[in-house]
Parts: structure tokens; C-alpha cells; sequence
């Protein structure tokens, strides 16, 4: 247990069932005599913790292990806040799919226990950073774990853009809008649209368009080093949006540029050891089981 001794927790707030599982989390841990910090938003939602509190951006600062407690959304906002720390993080879900948060809270103690005493595995994925600019000056960045995605916002009127792979010109198009997926996001946003599962390991960038207005269009996977290049057409009238992770949104005029690219800190994934990606997407996509019924 000498590997983790400073422990964040970050919860999801507006949940009473993330509260219980941060109390049971915590007694778990003190009673182990680890030192335990909680993420302040969640500190304020939990009188008479005793703990130390910390912001979200300095849990890497003091911390070598965070615990999100939460939804898979809960975790995108965790990676990005710490991705820069290098600090590893471990999930506990109390969402609806559970991706990333893999731990189920009535294994909680057991799992839990087992990372501590070093039986886990550390995946590695790395991060997309988008940037808008307008006349060569920067009007907005972004990260995002899962996807940058160029949408319409709150109008119907479908997007012009053209795209650029490394420089190099690929194609002009008008569609509803444009998904960049990670690895990670493969089996987010990008899957609904008829994106690619990829595997986490991968090294490679989806690209999706959405709804466009061509019956040739395709999802294209690219190296996951490649830059990537949107010019949101001068002739527009519509200000589309860019958005990470469907968290972080930024407004684009017509003639702006959206370049993603990868983020040179990675995130720290950790997993127990019977974690089994396949496994995951069976469960939660609904895949078939083995014939005859076997697991």
C-alpha cells in the first residue's frame, strides 16, 4: 500500500447515491490509514467529513491516486483536469454505462483493496486539445477524452466546412457536422453516428460526419498523431459550435478554423485485474452471449 498513500475523490454532485458511495469510500480508506482529500464541490455537500479539501486542478498536485465516483461524464471532466498531473485515476460507477468507470459499488471494498495492494492494470489514453481560430487569433481552447465535435448548435441548417489531414486537403462538406473521436470516445457520440468501435490501445483518430449530404461519405481513421484542420466556410450564415467532450463549447463564426490534434499528457487509466474490454462491450452494447449460453 506504499504505491497510493494521498487519495482524492471526486464525486458527481446531485446524486444520493454517489454521496452514500463516497462516505462508504472514505471510511474504506481512513480506516486503511491513508490520507484522504476530497474534490471542494463535493466536500461542500458532505458536513462534518473531517477531510482535507482540495480544487480539482491541485488533486494532481497532491495526490497519487484520484477516485471519481460517478458516470462516465464524471470521469471526462476528471481526465481533462488531470490529465497534466499524471496522476492515475480509477473509476467507481454510479452512471448509466460505465465505460471508464468500471467498479460496481457493491465491489467497491474488494476492488478497491486490490488496486491498493498493486494488483491492477494502467491503460494509457490519450487526449485530443482543439483551438478556434479566427483571423490567425485564438478565440477559444479545449481538451477532450472522448470527441471535439463541430455542430449547429440551436440552428437546423446543416454546416459547410472543409477538411485538411497533415495539410493536405481532403474533401469539402456539407453535413450536420463533424465528429473527431479518440479511441475512447469510439463507443460514445462517434458509435451513434455510425463511427467505428476502436480498440483503446490504438493509436488512431475517427473522423465522422454527421448526416451528410452525400451518400459517399464515409468515417475515415487516421493516425492518432495526424493534425486535423475544419475551415467552417466564409459563406455561411449560421454560427456553428465546437464542443469537448459535449462539456466545453465554443462559438465559431463563418471562416474560422477548429485544429485537433493530440494532447501530449495522456491519462493514467487504471483497472482491476479482471477487467475485460470485451467483456464491457458485450454488457453494455448488447452483444450476443457464447452459444448455447455460456458466458
Amino acid at each position: 500500500m506504499d504505491q497510493f498513500r494521498n487519495i482524492g475523490i471526486i464525486g458527481r454532485l446531485g446524486s444520493s447515491q454517489v454521496l452514500d458511495t463516497i462516505r462508504r469510500l472514505k471510511k474504506f480508506l481512513v480506516e486503511r490509514h491513508l490520507h484522504v482529500i476530497l474534490e471542494e464541490n463535493i466536500a461542500e455537500v458532505l458536513p462534518g467529513h473531517g477531510m482535507q479539501t482540495s480544487s480539482r486542478q491541485r488533486l494532481g498536485d497532491s495526490c497519487d491516486l484520484v477516485i471519481v465516483v460517478g458516470g462516465d461524464g464524471s470521469l471526462l471532466g476528471a481526465a481533462r483536469a488531470l490529465a497534466k498531473h499524471r496522476v492515475p485515476v480509477l473509476g467507481i460507477n454510479r452512471g448509466s454505462l460505465g465505460f471508464l468507470t468500471d467498479i460496481r459499488p457493491d465491489e467497491l471494498e474488494e476492488k478497491v483493496a486490490e488496486v491498493l495492494s498493486g494488483q491492477y492494470t494502467l491503460e494509457n489514453r490519450f487526449l485530443l486539445e482543439a483551438q478556434v481560430r479566427r483571423f490567425e487569433e485564438s478565440i477559444g481552447e479545449g481538451d477532450a477524452l472522448n470527441d471535439v465535435v463541430l455542430h449547429p448548435g440551436k440552428s437546423t441548417r446543416m454546416i459547410e466546412f472543409e477538411l485538411y489531414i497533415d495539410g493536405q486537403f481532403v474533401c469539402s462538406q456539407k453535413a450536420d457536422g463533424l465528429i473527431i473521436a479518440t479511441p475512447t470516445g469510439s463507443t460514445a457520440y462517434s458509435l451513434s453516428a455510425g463511427g467505428p468501435i476502436m480498440h483503446p490501445r490504438l493509436d488512431a483518430i475517427v473522423v465522422v460526419p454527421m448526416y451528410p449530404h452525400t451518400l459517399s461519405s464515409r468515417p475515415i481513421v487516421v493516425d492518432g498523431n495526424s493534425e486535423l484542420k475544419i475551415v467552417v466556410s466564409p459563406n455561411m450564415q449560421i454560427y456553428p459550435q465546437v464542443s469537448c467532450d459535449g462539456q466545453n463549447h465554443f462559438t465559431c463564426a463563418p471562416g474560422d478554423t477548429v485544429t485537433v490534434r493530440k494532447k501530449p499528457q495522456k491519462l493514467h487509466l487504471i483497472h482491476p485485474l479482471d477487467h475485460n474490454y470485451y467483456e464491457v462491450c458485450r454488457t453494455k452494447l448488447g452483444w450476443g452471449s457464447r452459444l448455447g449460453g455460456g458466458e
